[in-house]
């Protein structure tokens, strides 16, 4: 009898060998390309920017003085400076208040009483703004926001003008109208970013046992008690998960300052016209350096309210 013959084997059966005999090989191959780009391409581009900001800019030939130096970073204790920092943070927070409010009673319903068709229509809806163009939205609000918009014309239709003229006659948040005032600013920065906070508020909600809601009223307590003691608590993580976005997103943001609100400057303003027209990249460097530093430290206080759980 004949041996049988084996075929010669290939190089993609040697290599199936290979990584079953090493795993660890396999593993540190799929690893490697992400890790590069991350921290040549990301955690590089970061580092630049850093070191940037410790350079400075000749007041008389405008060139960049690559000297180590503060006096950029001191420059953003000038009252301008400072206003525009100051009322970036102020925005940001706003926004992350009336998100969380506005979101909660759409999280809280997707989570306790929306099944099946109900449930999909839910995250159908949430999700259906995220997929049109970011543009498209905001000069959609824009065009809502002004004087001769819907908004307006409701409020005409239903006799409720005196409303929006109370509004825009606030002083500091005011103005001519809806679209040029830090009112639609903050509409819009509501609106944009309100899809991000009900997600992690819903998953939250899931989470809470609906025997916990039982023992609650069977001990007598209150529905108001109930969501005081038993509910808020165990959604606190949600909220907060969802803050991490409404937060960051509106700190960075330039785009909708720039179509919809007054001439204020935010600090994503201020980079995009520093490094650009003004041409002073350790100014640009060191405003963009801000929201990093608030958002490192406004992480560490996330991570221990454990709002990475409700990821």
């Amino acid at each position: 009898m004949s041996d049988a013959i084996i075929a010669p084997r290939g190089v993609a059966d040697r290599l199936t060998t290979l990584f079953w005999r090493h795993p660890r090989l396999l593993l540190v191959l799929l690893v490697t390309p992400p890790l590069l780009w991350l921290g040549v391409v990301y955690l590089g581009s970061l580092a630049a920017l850093l070191l940037q900001s410790f350079y400075s800019i000749d007041e008389f030939s405008g060139l960049i003085v690559r000297e180590f130096t503060l006096k950029t970073y001191g420059e953003l204790l000038r009252p301008s400076n400072a206003d525009v920092i100051l009322r970036t943070l102020a925005m940001a927070i706003a926004v992350t208040i009336a998100s969380a409010f506005v979101a909660f009673p759409i999280a809280y319903f997707a989570a306790r009483y929306a099944k099946g068709r109900w449930k999909a229509a839910f995250y159908l809806g949430i999700m259906l703004p995220l997929w049109s163009s970011y543009l498209v939205k905001v000069y959609a609000w824009k065009l809502i926001l002004a004087k001769e918009g819907i908004l307006t014309w409701a409020a005409t239709a239903t006799h409720t003008t005196w409303a929006i003229d109370g509004l825009l006659s606030l002083p500091g948040i005011g103005g001519n109208s809806l679209s040029t005032s830090f009112i639609g600013t903050f509409l819009t920065f509501t609106y944009a970013w309100l899809p991000f906070m009900i997600l992690p508020m819903q998953a939250a909600l899931e989470r809470v046992p609906t025997s916990m809601l039982e023992a609650s009223a069977d001990l007598g307590a209150t529905a108001r008690q109930t969501f005081r003691s038993v509910v808020l608590p165990l959604a606190m993580p949600g909220i907060v998960a969802g803050s991490i976005f409404t937060f960051s997103l509106t700190l960075g943001d330039y785009i909708i300052p720039q179509i919809i609100g007054t001439s204020a400057s935010f600090i994503g303003m201020a980079v995009y016209q520093l490094q650009g027209t003004a041409g002073n990249i350790p100014l640009a460097a060191a405003f963009a350096v801000v929201p990093i530093a608030i958002m490192l430290v406004y992480l560490s206080l996330a991570k221990r309210a454990g709002a990475f759980n409700a990821l």
